[in-house]
């Protein structure tokens, strides 16, 4: 049994009854024990000793909300974050010199909520560059596509196209659609774009992981859908997997997890299944998540319901009774209050289980104590807060003092767990622990000191046992994940200074040196 003793070293251990360490032992995958009982183990047969140099030392990070397989594939893509609507349709115009007629050009992350003329962008436009191409560029919100007219043309869609439940085309006056797909419509166009090989996907998503522990990322919980299943499970196989994964797939997955008998909690301590990935409603950015009230301006408008709440119910239902938690994308407050009904019809159930809600964007006060009691995780993303503020108070006028409301649904009692929702934002935990504890964005410090409504901001301890064990409680792992104490997985991350001591901008500054993922190094100076 390999041994290692980490000493000298400023160590936040997550623990409450314990929060600080100066020694750590590690013995296979787990910590054995801290301080002079760590000390102990120095002498054991072929005990490693490391001078951590005074490095301060956190619990391994775990990002609860990520899309991975579509980040590594996103790379081939357009990357359109930023740009204005010209200069989207420049890169557009560019692709196209660079790739035969009839290839299809794909991109992600526009947002027209940037652009000086706000609406969406159309077919038409994208024609006047790439008439000879099918292009189809997704949202930054991942709720919405636009399509030139090959590619509506390649996916069958015209006039009499109706729109799919739970989605909606963009049309024109008469009725044409004017390249916009929204929610389930998207799928649509998608379906007719060329998929990746599952050897493709393997590949990406191996090569990546060299990205997630940089940032200090030991685990992720993946939402993509089954493709990204199969090749974690072949990484696993192969004993390539360097970071731990708890997957969730998607309802057109449901059938065969239940036929197969796939219960949440399945698999082992690298790769895990969690549950099924369900969405109740769109996203702020494309207007679609579902509200109470209409958006502001918009007194037509409030939003879409993807599921309507008797279908949402059944396949609650069947989820449950087959012993498959539930992760269910809710960013609205009508989405919110109708996935708050529908988990707690079908708690009784199965109450072992582990349902979360995705962001909880923007929650009524009648509804935030809701979660606590009914046991249901809150899976939000702190970045989102920062980087949604102007369009948040566009949309959502005076309810934004109730969007993104860490601090009060902590005090509810409720398990936060945060990601990044990665590739729609930058999956690095040490930003969205900046977010959680400023409420500013990190790259002009809007919107001012205090940061935006300042009274959800968390402190760090909390922030970080949100990104450690809070994630892991979601998964199920918290009585042996999540902190650094005896018996629990030696998932551990060194910085190259101490974020407890310094302002809150350290988080922007500082560095990961060192990531130990169940006691063996895999990234930094110290690699095993």
């Amino acid at each position: 049994m390999k041994v290692q003793v980490l000493q000298n070293a400023e160590i936040y251990t997550g623990d409450p009854s314990r929060p600080w360490a100066q020694t750590l032992a590690i013995a296979a995958e787990r910590v054995v024990a801290l301080d002079q009982e760590a000390a102990r183990w120095e002498d054991a047969p072929g005990a490693i000793v490391t001078d951590m140099e005074g490095a301060t030392i956190i619990p391994g990070l775990i990002d609860s909300h990520l899309h991975w397989m579509w980040y590594t594939l996103a790379r081939d893509e357009l990357a359109l974050r930023d740009l204005t609507r010209e200069e989207l349709l420049q890169q557009v115009a560019q692709k196209t010199a660079e790739v035969p007629p009839g290839a299809w050009i794909q991109g992600r992350n526009w947002d027209q909520n940037l652009w000086a003329d706000d609406r969406f962008p159309t077919a038409a436009e994208l024609d006047s560059v790439a008439p000879r191409h099918p292009v189809v560029l997704t949202a930054k919100s991942a709720h919405a596509v636009v399509a030139n007219s090959a590619a509506l043309h390649a996916a069958g869609i015209t006039a009499e196209t109706p729109d799919p439940a739970g989605g909606a085309l963009g049309r024109h006056a008469d009725g044409s659609p004017n390249g916009m797909l929204f929610e389930q419509a998207m799928q649509l166009v998608l379906a007719a774009a060329p998929e990746p090989t599952l050897d493709e996907v393997i590949t990406a998503l191996r090569g990546a992981q060299e990205q997630l522990l940089a940032v200090g990322l030991t685990g992720i919980h993946d939402m993509d859908g089954a493709p990204a299943f199969a090749a974690f499970q072949a990484l696993h196989r192969t004993h390539t997997l360097r970071v731990r994964v708890v997957k969730y797939v998607w309802q057109d997955a449901l059938e065969g997890v239940l036929a197969a008998g796939l219960r949440s909690g399945s698999g082992d301590d690298w790769l895990r299944f969690g549950g099924l990935k369900l969405f109740a409603d769109g996203a702020l950015g494309a207007r679609t998540a579902a509200l109470c009230a209409p958006y502001e301006g918009e007194p037509e408008n409030v939003g879409l319901l993807t599921l309507e709440p008797a279908q949402l119910l059944d396949i609650a239902r069947r989820a449950v009774v087959g012993g498959v938690a539930l992760a269910i994308h809710a960013i609205g407050d009508r989405a919110n209050q109708l996935v708050l009904d529908t988990l707690a019809a079908v708690r009784p159930l199965d109450q072992s289980l582990r349902h979360r809600i995705e962001h909880v964007q923007l929650i009524t006060p009648a509804d935030q104590p809701r979660l606590a009691k009914l046991g249901i995780v809150a899976a939000m993303q702190p970045i989102h807060a920062p980087h949604d503020q102007l369009m948040a108070e566009r949309h959502w006028g005076k309810r934004t003092a109730t969007a993104y409301a860490w601090r009060s649904l902590l005090a509810a009692g409720t398990v936060l767990a945060f990601g990044s929702d990665a590739p729609i934002e930058q999956f690095d935990p040490l930003l969205g622990l900046y977010a959680a504890v400023t409420r500013r964005h990190e790259v002009n410090g809007a919107p001012d000191a205090a940061g935006w409504h300042p009274e959800q901001r968390l402190d760090l301890a909390a922030a970080l046992h949100a990104y450690t064990w809070g994630a892991a409680y979601a998964a199920g792992m918290e009585t042996y994940l999540g902190l650094l104490k005896p018996d629990f997985l030696a998932d551990l991350v060194v910085l190259d200074r101490n974020i407890f001591t310094l302002p809150p901008a350290a988080l922007l500054a500082a560095r990961v040196t060192q990531v130990m993922v169940g006691g063996k190094w895999q990234w930094g100076t110290l690699v095993s």
